[in-house]
């Protein structure tokens, strides 16, 4: 079923029984709410600029946003980007923030058949990458999953290279972690406190919540990761492509961990971690797109409660 929530911001709720994703087109397009059938609130968001039912919170004003780190609102959930990151070169995108692809409006379009509820997302054309992004929703009835179906097209008249980037991001406070399938193949990627530790278990790769800022690249991973928290678990499913190149030194899959910190971190551009936050991010290969070409991932979220 597929209910327009109207206000500020208007939202798009997509439920079937078994869950209930909250889809805010204005900013940049994100999957800000995700429930399962007991009601409880599966990815981090900002409660600070929204309110439970996806509303501003009083005194808030949206605005497109470019700049430095320390410029970035973070509203939280999920989100596409494009990949790599980077303030250095041309073929980096320098963000978040960015105003067209993180913090600008995507327009939607919903459908219904088959059983099947379904919402598409689309940017503006971002002058800076060449690309528009699309994020499409399909949530079939009586299912606790749903498919998320990323595409960047591009829109320029020039040759882009860019890969696909999805960033979920969920509470890192108490017990819990991400694990990555996958031999224990880990890259170092960024410190701004430290490096996140790991673990191995069985065929995946343990990375437990605690107080780091830093990330951490698995340029092994096979194509799953699950977040594990109060009971429930969400795993995300993908394709790789082992003969492809991945950014960031081969990573097909990234973690990342912050908490609040007494000052902002200079050295990421003065970064201040609202809350203890993992992100789960899957990242699709780089690709060489000509003028009108586009590249797609797919990924398959599944929504599971724990044994006791």
């Amino acid at each position: 079923m597929i209910t327009w929530q109207e206000g500020d911001p208007r939202v798009v709720w997509l439920s079937n029984g078994r869950l209930r994703l909250g889809i805010v087109p204005a900013l940049g397009g994100r999957l800000l709410s995700l429930s399962g059938e007991d009601g409880r609130e599966l990815l981090w968001r900002n409660t600070e600029l929204l309110t439970a039912d996806l509303r501003f919170t009083e005194g808030h004003v949206h605005r497109a946003v470019s700049g430095s780190l320390g410029d970035w609102v973070n509203y939280g959930g999920d989100k596409t980007w494009p990949a790599p990151q980077g303030w250095d070169r041309d073929d980096q995108w320098a963000g978040p923030p960015d105003p067209v692809l993180d913090s600008g409006a995507y327009t939607a379009t919903t459908e219904e058949h088959d059983g099947t509820a379904a919402v598409t997302l689309t940017s503006g054309d971002d002058p800076r990458t060449g690309l528009r992004l699309t994020r499409r929703f399909d949530l079939r009835r009586d299912e606790n999953a749903y498919r998320l179906t990323l595409s960047a097209r591009n829109t320029s008249d020039r040759d882009v290279r860019w890969a696909l980037w999805n960033v979920t991001q969920l509470a890192a406070d108490g017990e819990g972690g991400t694990y990555v399938g996958g031999a224990e193949r880990v890259t170092r990627l960024l410190a701004g406190t430290g490096y996140p530790e790991w673990e191995q278990r069985g065929d995946a790769t343990f990375v437990p919540h605690q107080d780091v800022v830093g990330k951490l690249g698995f340029p092994a991973a096979t194509g799953w990761l699950s977040h594990t928290a109060d009971g429930t678990t969400l795993t995300q499913r993908f394709a790789v492509d082992p003969h492809a190149e991945y950014p960031d030194q081969g990573s097909r899959v990234e973690v990342w961990l912050e908490h609040p910190l007494p000052e902002p971190l200079a050295e990421l551009g003065d970064l201040d971690p609202p809350a203890r936050i993992v992100e789960g991010e899957v990242l699709g290969p780089l690709t060489t797109l000509r003028p009108g070409q586009e590249t797609t991932l797919t990924i398959d979220v599944e929504v599971r409660t724990c044994p006791a």
